[in-house]
């Protein structure tokens, strides 16, 4: 069994399955060497900005995310280190005062919409899978989280999805499944693909 760790990139449109995929297997490995980090912990810190403003960012484009932070925390788990992951506040658009903080794990399974659009973000994983879930149950998904979880009104998801999802997801999400050694059908309920996956992981643990 060596120290090395294996980052696990877990790709696609918002509501393809990315974070159920991610803590079904999280959980049916029952390890503790295995954590989850979500890209979008690392939006990048507006708290500086009027509120008004902040709510009109394209939340869907490269430039929203702070993968330049990501890619140096990446960094530094490879070479067993701890760190602080931002933890994100979806209804006031901004990065909250307290961090998350991780380390020594054998495992980082890394999920996020615009993982596999970064060239240096896609060269540290050591495997890369692509969640390839119908649109329309990905919308269903996404109304349900932003009503439930974001505090989010029916309007202003449906207004989101057309002017900056639904586009951004065409111009940079889909393009990115072409990177993909893994691509998932149906969502994270997938079991032939937690199987393979828990499988691979598994091999990598030693156990």
């Amino acid at each position: 069994m060596n120290n090395k760790t294996i980052i696990i990139g877990i790709a696609g449109a918002s509501g393809s399955g990315k974070s159920l995929l991610s803590n079904t297997i999280v959980n049916e490995m029952g390890s503790k060497k295995v954590e989850v980090i979500s890209e979008d912990s690392y939006y990048k810190d507006l708290g500086d900005m009027p509120f008004e403003e902040r709510a009109k960012i394209n939340y869907d484009h490269p430039n929203s995310v702070d993968h330049e932070l990501l890619l140096n925390h990446l960094t530094a788990l490879k070479a067993q280190e701890n760190i602080k992951v931002p933890i994100y506040d979806f209804a006031m658009h901004s990065r909250k005062e307290e961090t998350r903080k991780i380390g020594g794990h054998t495992i980082i399974i890394l999920e996020g919409i615009l993982l596999f659009v970064d060239q240096h973000l896609r060269e540290m994983m050591d495997i890369r899978i692509f969640m390839d879930t119908p649109s329309d149950i990905c919308l269903m998904r996404r109304i349900r989280r932003d009503i439930e979880e974001r505090g989010r009104s029916i309007d202003s998801i449906l207004t989101q999805y057309e002017q900056t999802v639904r586009p951004m997801y065409l111009q940079f999400i889909e393009p990115s499944k072409r990177y993909a050694d893994i691509i998932v059908p149906r969502g994270g309920f997938n079991r032939i693909a937690i199987e393979v996956i828990k499988a691979k992981m598994r091999e990598n643990l030693g156990d």
